[in-house]
Order: structure tokens, then sequence, then C-alpha cells
């Protein structure tokens, strides 16, 4: 009988061992996020020899996936979808051999020294080491922050037009924001839309000026200025808005079915717990003209750690420097 529960205990043991093993695992390169900037990591550290692996986290290919035409993105004269460009990407990573997973970095434990290994935990279960690790999460949609709009999230409420556009095909929508992204978000209902309203807090829009242009040229997009919602009407669904004049302080309902959420972006940095320096915006802070964070071997490419641009080709240029830049840190230790 001991013999018996000495080899359930043993079985029991190796067991456990194993499933141990497999949540642990060490990778030279590790990338965390899978849009343009983790991407071209992968690309530049791959064709270096470093095998890198990319987590995609939770929106694999970024936010690139949620728009439509991209024109501005070079090598493409007659421009393509934001899906399709984010799909060639991966695939030119991967024909050079990065590993692309799907999974998300929970908790991090950056090491101190130049040399030291440092630890991230993906998916709550899985600890991994890294030599180098290139964080490119992105940014998330900011949303308001009234009771109603939260309430009606997935009721009529969206921060992806071309996700969701489609429900409102013939029916009135709303954009909130003044920016690049509001604009296209725009344009890109007004397709599908009988009518766009475009709510903008101020007398004038931050997008650029061929985007204002384009905006102002679609007949059923009409402009609100100086204009802010008040609150999202409706019980299960979307009914309309009540917004307010920022500069009378006159109220008005206006009756629409969709309301699009189109006012910037939360950098994904909260998986860092403190251990990587950040701007007052919540920004990886990096040093000049490099991708270096605080920490030895960590890096920051893309919109983590870039509150200007926020273009795809700004995102993809990073993170062929935050390659380069782990490179070089790696043939640094080399030669030490």
């Amino acid at each position: 009988m001991y013999i018996n529960e000495l080899k359930k205990y043993l079985s029991l043991h190796q067991t456990k061992k194993s499933i141990m093993s497999e949540n642990k695992e060490h990778i030279q390169v590790l990338i965390l996020g899978s849009g343009p900037a983790g991407y071209t990591a992968g690309i530049y550290a791959a064709r270096a020899g470093f095998k890198p692996v990319i987590y995609t986290g939770m929106e694999m290919g970024g936010q690139l996936t949620t728009t439509t035409d991209v024109e501005n993105y070079p090598g493409f004269p007659n421009g393509l979808q934001g899906p399709k460009l984010m799909e060639n990407m991966q695939k030119q990573a991967e024909r050079f051999g990065t590993e692309v997973r799907f999974g998300m970095a929970t908790a991090v434990q950056f090491a101190d020294k130049a040399g030291e290994k440092h630890v991230v935990t993906i998916d709550n279960n899985k600890e991994v080491t890294a030599d180098v690790v290139i964080i490119a999460t992105g940014a998330s949609a900011k949303y308001l922050g009234l009771e109603s709009e939260q309430r009606l999230r997935g009721g009529g409420v969206s921060a992806c037009a071309t996700c969701d556009g489609f429900f409102y095909k013939g029916l009135t929508v709303g954009v909130v924001g003044g920016g690049d992204v509001a604009a296209e978000e725009a344009s890109y209902l007004a397709g599908l839309a009988k009518k766009v309203y475009m709510f903008v807090r101020r007398d004038q829009m931050r997008a650029s000026k061929a985007m204002q242009d384009r905006v102002k040229r679609i007949d059923n997009i009409e402009i609100k200025w100086n204009t802010e919602i008040d609150e999202v009407l409706g019980d299960k669904v979307v009914e309309g808005v009540r917004v307010v004049n920022n500069k009378t302080g006159e109220k008005e309902v206006i009756p629409m079915e969709g309301l699009f959420i189109a006012i910037g972006h939360q950098p994904n940095t909260g998986f860092l717990g403190g251990q990587i320096e950040l701007d007052e915006r919540g920004y990886i802070k990096t040093e000049c003209d490099t991708t270096k964070t605080n920490r030895p071997g960590v890096f920051a490419a893309g919109d983590v750690m870039d509150p200007v641009y926020q273009q795809a080709v700004t995102a993809a240029g990073s993170g062929s420097k935050a390659a380069l830049d782990a490179e070089r840190y790696l043939a640094a230790l080399e030669d030490e």
C-alpha cells in the first residue's frame, strides 16, 4: 500500500513539475503588442537573428484593425485597408522568424541591472523571462465618463465606427471629437448613415487640414461647434443626445440611434505597476532620440510612448528603433 501511495505521489509531483515547466519559458527578445510598432520591431529583431516572440495583446493588430482606408502609409499609392496592412506586417514578421502568439502581459518584474533577466507574466498564469523587452502595447480609446454613456455601451455607444457602423446604415449618428480620428470616423459613417453630427468642443478642429477639408466636403456631415455631450438619451438603446453649447449654455436634444466617441486614447501601461517611468499623461518616457526606458534592456515603441504624432508610420519607425536599440544592448553585453 505504501508503494502504491508513493507511486501516486511521485506521479502527481512529476505532473505538477511538468505543468510548471510548461508555464515558464525564456525568450531573448520579447515584444509586447502587435500594432505597427510591435510587428516592425519583430521584423528587425528577427532579421538580426534573435527569434523574437510577440504577444499580441487583446486587440491583435492594434488600432489599425479598426480603420478603413489608410492613404498615408508609404508604398501604397492607392491606399489599403487598415486590417490588411496589419495582416501584411504580421506575415512579414513571421516570414523572418518572429513567433506571434495571442496573449497579453498582466504583470512584470523588470531587472535593475544590465544583463539580468526580466520577468513577464502572460494572461496571469504563464511566466516568461527575457533578456530584452520591447513594450509596444499602444493606447486605448477614451470615453467621456458619463453614466449614461457607459450604460449604453453596446447599445448604441461605440468607440469604433468600422466595427459597428454597419448597424446604423440609413440612420442618424453622432461623432464626438475634433481630431484626425474623429474626422475619419465621421467620414466613414457618412457613407453608411443618413446623417452624421460631429460634436466639436472648440470653435476649430485639431484634425489635419486634409482631414478637415474632407469632412467639410461631405454633405451629410453637420459640425456642431463649441458643443459637448451633456447626456446620452435612451433606456436600453441610444435614442438621442442632449448637448450643451459651452459658449452660450444653451441645451439641445438631437435624436439619433448611435454615438461614436473619438476623443483620444489612453496609453496601455497599467500592467507595468509603476516600474517604468511615465509622463504626466501616462505615456512611457524614453531617453532623447532613443527608445530606451529607465530600465536597462527595456525599450518602448509606438503610441505607448508617443503622445504627439500617433501615426502608423511613426509607430513603425519607432519599432525599428527599438529593435536596433535592443540589438546594440545585447551586443554590448556580449562584449563585457
